[in-house]
């Protein structure tokens, strides 16, 4: 039986090596193992390729959109960590306090995400202004890039945030990061919808669950805000 089996083996390896399909791949690599042998699928009804052992893979392509919406929603995320940030000193909700929590640890991480992103693709981590006329270069910039973000809370509204406590600061932390996620859900959609881009399957799947998530937290700070109204009212 067993000299039965092998010889069907011999066999099955003279066919297929005698038809060119396998040779160049799993046999070559079983008889030279130091010379690994990468095969290239043909399309439909094309033969396969064997490629050089030197030949490594490539990142997809991505549009300009990608890397702007990259650097965009670190600068967006960033701002959703500095405002969870205060939420320690500044209110006793503990309900609001798992919740900042929760967006803190979750935005730090796509962060770093992003950042690896662009990095792997020799992109600068944030992105550049447009020149303007007459503009005074030793003016802070960083309030003219929050202005491109959709949702950021502008600088007057970060600096309320931190002036109040308690249930004043929960309201406005609330309805300033539902303005924050509705933003972010706006660049997503605007990722989509820009011919080209968001083809990559790291950011196609980045963004998509970040829409998901921040639907879904949206939905519970409107809960949150209810019940907060509906006890006052009381």
């Amino acid at each position: 039986m067993l000299r039965g089996v092998l010889l069907a083996a011999s066999v099955l390896a003279s066919f297929f090596c005698s038809g060119g399909l396998f040779c160049s791949g799993v046999w070559a690599q079983q008889g030279d193992p130091a010379k690994p042998v990468v095969v290239q699928p043909g399309a439909p009804g094309k033969p396969s390729r064997t490629l050089p052992s030197s030949t490594r893979a490539t990142l997809p392509p991505r549009s300009h959109a990608d890397v702007e919406f990259m650097q965009g929603m670190i600068m967006h995320h960033a701002q959703a960590v500095e405002m969870t940030a205060l939420i320690a000193s500044h209110t006793e909700n503990k309900e609001l306090r798992l919740l900042g929590a929760r967006i803190s640890s979750s935005q730090s991480d796509e962060i770093k995400f992003m950042q690896r992103w662009l990095a792997s693709r020799g992109e600068a981590l944030s992105m550049a202004m447009p020149e303007m006329p007459n503009m005074d270069m030793s003016h802070d910039m960083s309030h003219e890039k929050m202005a491109l973000m959709p949702g950021m809370l502008t600088p007057e509204q970060m600096e309320a945030l931190r002036k109040v406590k308690g249930v004043e600061f929960d309201r406005l932390f609330l309805t300033g990061m539902i303005q924050h996620h509705n933003g972010a859900l706006t660049m997503v959609k605007d990722l989509f919808d820009t011919p080209g881009a968001g083809q990559d399957a790291d950011l196609f799947n980045f963004a998509t669950d970040a829409d998901n998530t921040q639907r879904a937290e949206i939905r519970v700070m409107q809960s949150m805000l209810e019940k907060e109204f509906s006890e006052e009212k009381r």
